[in-house]
């Protein structure tokens, strides 16, 4: 029987154990102190990162806890998923709301509560291929930057102990939209600081997580469709379970303004044909190497005849925004590396210009009012607001490969 978890662990992130486990037991005392008892609004909950945070906040037992998410049948097996594990503390006060957290229903349900202690915030755009057109562009900002913005004006009426948000790698030093917009909302969530302590995580990727490319080859394989990934992007990994750690310890342990990150090696960096050969080594296959997409989705043919030859395209990257590896913070940036064991902390960041942030909005907004604005365009504003955005277009998006 293939166990994804213990194939994580020796395969990709190859730790036994989560890395995070020394600094959750030597500040346990504190994490049980500011969150036993306390009301948690969890957006974006039935997602990879979300669900993994759940878990590691309901062992210290909030009082209640409430999951907002679009998508509601991940709703439903994360309902499932919690109340068929064993031992796990679920709150009497526990709802999953199926609803937009942009929503005025949303809004609605935020003030009968009169708002919550701890606010965790994972609704997000997280995918590179979601900037191939100004449409997507648009959805993505609206996402990541517009409608959180809505949110932290709610927030402010009802301040919380706790607000904590998702960032990216790609925020240090963006080269694609994504990333960019994601380093403008660490500006935006630091602009409202001097109204209730906001803090971030600058994450690797998860491995296996929703939609991710590690995902897809366990949907390849069910379906008997050929692998196809890029041999020469390295990236950094932490297993589901340490997602949730890591926003959990930011989130309460962190101080106002900071952002944190894994701290990992250079060393430790994967590239996604490496673990493709994995899987399918564990699962009894061979490696086909292929030439192109075609080759491969003609050659998957045989594996329904039952060959143990599994075609796959292996190519260099060549789409548009793609980093080739994953840096965390950069050389302007104060970190700390000694406070926790596991997790560096970007420190020092100040309270950004409103003036400019609201300027950027009244662009954005009035880009998108219009029926022709171009991707091009925005992406422009973008670099007006951060002149270390350098984006990389080569007219090729990850949805026009397998």
């Amino acid at each position: 029987m293939f166990n994804l978890d213990k194939f994580i662990a020796q395969h990709v992130t190859k730790r036994e154990h989560s890395m995070f486990l020394d600094d959750i037991e030597a500040n346990r005392e504190i994490l049980n102190s500011r969150i036993k008892g306390k009301s948690v609004l969890v957006i974006g909950g039935a997602g990879s990162i979300g669900s993994s945070f759940i878990k590691a906040i309901l062992p210290f037992q909030p009082a209640s806890l409430i999951v907002v998410d679009i998508n509601e049948n991940a709703l439903a097996e994360l309902t499932r998923d919690l109340r068929s594990t064993r031992n796990l503390y679920i709150p009497e006060d526990y709802i999953p709301y199926p609803m937009n957290f942009a929503s005025p229903v949303f809004e609605k349900m935020f003030v009968h509560r009169g708002g919550f202690d701890i606010v965790a915030n994972f609704s997000a755009h997280k995918h590179v291929r979601s900037e191939k057109d100004i449409y997507s562009v648009e959805a993505l900002l609206q996402n990541n930057v517009l409608q959180a913005k809505k949110l932290l004006d709610l927030l402010a009426k009802y301040p919380p102990e706790e607000y904590f948000c998702v960032s990216t790698d790609k925020a240090a030093n963006p080269v694609n939209i994504m990333g960019a917009s994601k380093r403008i909302m660490e500006d935006v969530i630091f602009a409202y600081s001097d109204k209730f302590p906001v803090k971030t995580a600058r994450f690797a990727n998860v491995a296996f997580s929703n939609g991710s490319l590690p995902a897809g080859f366990l949907a390849r394989l069910q379906k008997l469709q050929p692998i196809s990934a890029p041999s020469d992007v390295k990236r950094y990994f932490v297993s589901p379970e340490e997602s949730g750690q890591i926003c959990m310890l930011a989130c309460i342990l962190g101080q106002n303004r900071e952002i944190f990150f894994p701290r990992l090696e250079e060393a430790q960096m994967m590239t996604f044909d490496r673990i493709a050969t994995a899987f399918l080594e564990a699962h009894g296959y061979e490696v086909l190497p292929c030439q192109s997409d075609e080759e491969a989705i003609a050659k998957a043919a045989n594996l329904k005849n039952g060959s143990r030859l599994y075609p796959v395209h292996y190519s260099a990257s060549n789409t548009s925004g793609e980093k080739a590896y994953e840096e965390f913070y950069t050389e302007k940036e104060s970190v700390d590396l000694m406070r926790l064991k596991a997790l560096g902390v970007v420190t020092g960041k100040r309270i950004p210009d409103v003036r400019k942030l609201d300027a950027l909005f009244a662009q954005l907004n009035a880009a998108f009012d219009k029926e022709n604005t171009t991707k091009e365009e925005v992406v422009s504003i973008l670099a007006d607001y951060l002149p270390d955005f350098e984006h990389t277009e080569t007219g090729k998006s990850l949805d026009s490969k397998m």
